[in-house]
């Protein structure tokens, strides 16, 4: 069974003592066990730390739902899986212990999900709706094909801060929408510094961050690394915003588009394909109780052979695995829209023209009307996806595109360096990315590779979780129908 072969591996065996010492060290008095829905969202259970030992071991039980957000459908059904089915396991990483630095008695951990021991259908193996389980694998699958290619990502998490009324909804901006304005960044400092604090303690190497274009939008930055850690520290910082919004009784918006005629919150994945380099140990920040033992989450990937970087003559034009990757991106774009912008909300970004949002399937560099970019020599820029991203889901997809391009050999075209209006306006034919939930759902039908990107079950489950949400919409009279059609006639 996966399952048995997981928790008997000796080295995890070492960490699981590794982290008994560490709950001894630091009087953690319960676990936060965690794993990550289809939707982006974290899930799991809390244990007492007593507890620890038997956990790692047997690991807990909950329903396969909840891989789904345990929601119902417009019809009242569950998502994905009945009441009847059965219970998944999840089986705490040790390697992702961290203490919570808002609260120092609680630690975290992600999970890697598996069907029950006793199921008569492949007992104790992977569970496919596991979306972080899957990018694990994936990952290790495409290193094995492509002689140790390996994918680093770097995300761009833009998000805004909102003031609150009396009945704790939005109130506006904490923060005016002037981007790269210091005064505002000042403005929102004791917010993003409490965020810098947790985060640099959590394990993320903030490297950089500024105000954005809307109300109370701040974008900060890490520093890139391999797919699976890029996407937990995401997670992970999410949980951080969401944490100092309480404590400063603001509201840390995620959603995509909360106003028009502003710009929306993207999440800008920059790529790289790499072969070689090494696991280095670099702690972050002032509070080394977590060091060493627990080194996952202080693990940064370094070193190695960029092969998006130029090989010819050209310094602009990367080499040619890295085109080819790109190729298969590019030419999967439509399909990959459905991961990237995931929510009904997320093509008010898309029809809100003037604020850059990308809406061609078409590269260039530094070219911000296109849906990629290079936007430095070795990295690719992926612009459209946006803040409501699941990023393992996004990291899956992204890997079996860039697979298809480099055994197809894809091309991605010349790059474009004009504004991509002027060049459509001057004759050139590009497609255009899908412009509504709906049809960015018929393209991921339709496309079979990035489908990969989505094994097992969670094809299936994201489908049919996306399509209630697109008909839900579709069942929606909004204030937009009031306003419009209510004294329309006579």
């Amino acid at each position: 069974m996966d399952v048995i072969k997981y928790v008997e591996d000796p080295q995890r065996q070492e960490l699981v003592k590794e982290v008994r010492k560490k709950i001894d060290e630091l009087g953690i008095e319960y676990l936060y066990l965690q794993f990550v829905s289809i939707t982006g969202r974290i899930m799991g259970k809390g244990i007492p730390a007593d507890h620890w030992e038997n956990v790692a071991k047997k690991g807990f039980q909950l329903v396969y739902g909840a891989t789904v957000n345990l929601f119902v459908n417009r019809h009242g059904e569950y998502f994905g899986y009945g009441p009847e089915a059965a219970e998944l396991v999840g089986i705490p990483d040790p390697e992702t212990f961290m203490q919570l630095p808002w609260d120092k008695r609680i630690a975290r951990m992600y999970c890697t999900l598996f069907r029950n021991r006793e199921e008569k259908e492949n007992p104790g193996g992977f569970l496919t709706s596991d979306s972080r389980g899957n990018l694990r694998r994936l990952h290790k699958e495409f290193q094995n094909k492509h002689n140790g290619l390996h994918l680093r990502v770097g995300t761009e998490p833009e998000m805004m801060w909102l003031k609150k009324d009396e009945n704790g909804k939005p109130a506006g901006g904490y923060s005016a929408p002037y981007c790269y304005h210091i005064d505002q960044f000042e403005s929102l400092r004791p917010v993003y510094m409490k965020v810098i604090e947790y985060s640099r303690k959590m394990g993320l190497d903030i490297i950089q961050g500024d105000h954005e274009d809307a109300p109370g939008q701040l974008e900060l930055n890490w520093m890139y690394d391999d797919v699976l850690r890029n996407a937990d520290r995401l997670t992970t910082y999410r949980q951080i915003c969401a944490q100092v919004a309480r404590e400063f009784n603001i509201i840390a918006c995620f959603m995509t588009k909360p106003f028009m005629g502003v710009s929306a919150s993207g999440c800008h994945h920059n790529m790289s394909l790499w072969r070689g380099g090494e696991d280095v140990f670099r702690p972050t920040g002032n509070d080394t109780n977590n060091l060493p033992g627990m080194a996952e989450n202080y693990m940064y990937v370094s070193g190695g052979d960029n092969t998006f970087m130029p090989d010819g003559d050209d310094p602009q034009m990367p080499g040619k695995a890295g085109l080819a990757a790109i190729g298969g991106i590019v030419h999967h774009l439509r399909a990959l829209t459905a991961i990237g912008s995931s929510t009904v909300n997320s093509y008010r970004r898309l029809w809100d023209t003037g604020f850059w949002a990308p809406i061609f399937a078409d590269w260039g560099f530094q070219n911000r009307t296109t849906g990629l970019r290079v936007s430095a020599p070795g990295r690719f820029e992926y612009r459209s996806v946006d803040s409501m991203v699941n990023p393992y889901l996004m990291g899956s997809t992204i890997l079996a595109a860039a697979d298809d391009g480099i055994d197809n050999n894809l091309d991605p075209g010349e790059p474009e360096e004009r504004n991509i209006y002027d060049a459509i306006a001057a004759g050139k034919q590009v497609k255009r990315l899908p412009m509504n939930l709906g049809e960015a759902l018929q393209a991921l039908a339709d496309d079979k590779v990035v489908q990969r990107g989505m094994p097992g079950e969670m094809y299936r489950l994201y489908d049919e979780y996306k399509r209630d949400e697109w008909e839900r919409f579709n069942h929606t009279v909004t204030e937009w129908d009031v306003e419009t059609y209510l004294n329309c006639l006579p």
